[in-house]
């Protein structure tokens, strides 16, 4: 959604009206998701860092023009040989999808939805901009957590959009958020693997010798503090991984009070399990409920045989992003 946001902003400086091509379904193996779009303005200018490609450019161009000219959306299935096919990322031939469509980037109902749901997923909530392929124009937002649309919630759910009985489900969820409390050697290896799987970071931690941009020189935040009252600030959200690295009592017991009462779709601690008991069994003597003490991944991370930090961290990031995937984790 940033980058959909970000490219209409910026069309909107130098156009007035686009062709949008979106990717609604592919058959074959592909790498390409739903979801693709290329933008092609009133004088052919083609702007997406993720175009549908290739040898299919030339085609949707051509049809984004005449769309623009006539006005009506239109919903292109494209037969590509296997030379086409190898271009686009499909093994073989096959067939793709895309919608083609007209936006006046001032008055578009469907720019300011696409607005609407920018502003939510700011809020950590995943939303889907509902197509119906026979009429575009039906488009209507539906946010994570409303009733009444068990598809897109399925979609939601899936962090993948996809085309649906005639219907494109155009899923937008938050960036993933990895929370680092501590700034110690697990955290930096931590901190370079998450940043590479796309997710947003932060590294917390109340001594500043640790938490510096050179230990942490790829974090998109350094935050210098009381770990537990920087992490009550938080939207901590589905989309949010906190993990602490700390091995201090008095950090980890406020900061999970903090965290385990939140919506943070994974907590998880460094520990033997010995350790993580008796952290467990103290908040459990406070009166925490079981239901959230059972949210702790303690020790954290799949068991890989991981020894080294570096390791350690792989264990951590592969756990995180199955329980993300609502895998066995």
């Amino acid at each position: 959604m940033e980058q959909v946001l970000e490219d209409l902003l910026a069309l909107a400086r130098t156009e007035r009206r686009v062709a949008m091509a979106t990717l609604v379904g592919t058959r074959g193996t592909t790498p390409k998701k739903e979801g693709a779009r290329m933008w092609v303005g009133e004088g052919g200018r083609v702007l997406g860092s993720v175009t549908i490609g290739g040898c299919v450019d030339a085609k949707v161009i051509a049809e984004s023009e005449a769309v623009l000219a006539g006005g009506a959306p239109r919903l292109l299935s494209l037969q590509l040989g296997d030379e086409d096919a190898w271009e686009i990322g499909l093994s073989c031939g096959g067939t793709v999808d895309v919608l083609v469509e007209p936006l006046d980037l001032a008055a578009s109902p469907l720019v300011a939805l696409y607005r609407s749901a920018a502003e939510q997923i700011a809020r950590g909530r995943a939303a889907c901009v509902v197509r119906p392929l026979e009429d575009p124009a039906g488009a209507r937002l539906v946010l994570e957590g409303e009733p009444g649309d068990a598809q897109a919630a399925r979609a939601m759910a899936r962090g993948q959009s996809a085309t649906l009985d005639g219907v494109f489900y155009d899923v937008h969820a938050p960036r993933p958020h990895l929370v680092a409390v501590g700034g110690g050697h697990v955290s930096m290896p931590l901190c370079a693997l998450a940043r590479t799987l796309g997710f947003r970071t932060t590294v917390v931690d109340a001594r500043p010798r640790f938490a510096t941009r050179e230990r942490f020189p790829e974090a998109d935040e350094i935050l210098i503090g009381i770990a537990s009252e920087i992490v009550a600030r938080m939207a901590l959200v589905r989309s949010t991984a906190v993990v602490l690295t700390v091995h201090d009592y008095k950090v980890e017991l406020p900061v999970l009070r903090a965290v385990l009462g939140s919506e943070a779709g994974y907590v998880g601690m460094l520990g033997n399990p010995r350790r993580g008991a008796a952290v467990l069994g103290m908040l459990r003597e406070e009166g925490l409920p079981e239901a959230q003490l059972s949210r702790v991944h303690v020790p954290l991370g799949l068991e890989i045989g991981a020894q080294s930090a570096a390791e350690i961290a792989l264990s951590a990031m592969a756990q995180i992003v199955a329980v993300r995937a609502g895998k066995a984790a």
